[in-house]
C-alpha cells in the first residue's frame, strides 16, 4: 500500500479521478447518499489516501480530507473519510487516522481536529480521542455525530501513554466508511 498526502495542485489528472471513483463508490453507491461529491472543497483541501496498482480501476483503498479551520473556526476540519470494502477490519482505517492527526499535527499545530460520523463508529474515533461534541442528527438518512479532539502537545514535550489497539481490532464492530 502506498500512503499520499498531496495538496489539490501536487495531485495527478489520475489521482483525482481515482479519488472521486472511491468516492463515489462509498458514498452515492453503496451508501446510497445522492448527492454531488465534488463539492468545490476539494481545491483547498488536503488529500491523504493510500492506493495499491494505480493501473487498476478502484485502487484507492482509504481516504480523507483535511480542510484548515479559520479565525471564525480554527479547528482542522476532517471529511470524506472512507475505506474500500476490500480493506475494512483489516487496520486500514486505523493508519488513515494516525496519518490525517499527524498531517493535521504537522500542518496546523495547536488546533483540534473535527469530524462527522455514524453514530456506529463513535468508539472507534474515541480511540483516537475524539469525543462527541455535538449530535446526533440525521445526514443522508443515517445518525450521525460530531466529534472533536482538542490538540495535544508535541509528542516529545508530552509522551502518550494511550495505547491503541491493533489492527483488525475493531473489524466485527466498526467499519469506517
Amino acid at each position: 500500500m502506498n500512503w499520499k498526502i498531496l495538496d489539490f495542485e501536487q495531485l495527478t489528472a489520475r489521482e483525482l479521478y481515482l479519488i472521486l471513483r472511491a468516492r463515489s463508490a462509498v458514498f452515492v453507491v453503496e451508501q446510497s447518499h445522492v448527492h454531488l461529491d465534488p463539492d468545490g472543497r476539494d481545491e483547498t483541501g488536503t488529500h491523504v489516501f493510500a492506493a495499491e496498482d494505480m493501473s487498476r480501476s478502484m485502487p484507492v483503498l482509504a481516504y480523507a480530507r483535511i480542510h484548515e479551520g479559520d479565525a471564525e473556526d480554527p479547528e482542522v476540519v476532517v471529511d470524506k473519510i472512507l475505506t474500500s470494502p476490500l480493506r475494512r477490519g483489516d487496520g486500514t482505517a486505523h493508519a488513515l487516522i494516525e496519518r490525517v492527526l499527524a498531517v493535521a499535527a504537522e500542518r496546523w499545530p495547536g488546533r483540534g481536529v473535527r469530524l462527522t460520523a455514524p453514530v456506529s463508529l463513535r468508539g472507534f474515533y474515541e480511540a483516537f480521542g475524539f469525543r462527541k461534541t455535538e449530535g446526533p442528527f440525521l445526514e443522508h438518512g443515517m445518525p450521525y455525530i460530531g466529534l472533536t479532539r482538542k490538540s495535544r502537545q508535541p509528542r516529545e514535550a508530552a509522551p502518550s501513554k494511550v495505547q491503541f489497539a491493533g489492527p483488525g481490532a475493531y473489524a466485527n464492530t466498526y467499519e469506517l466508511l
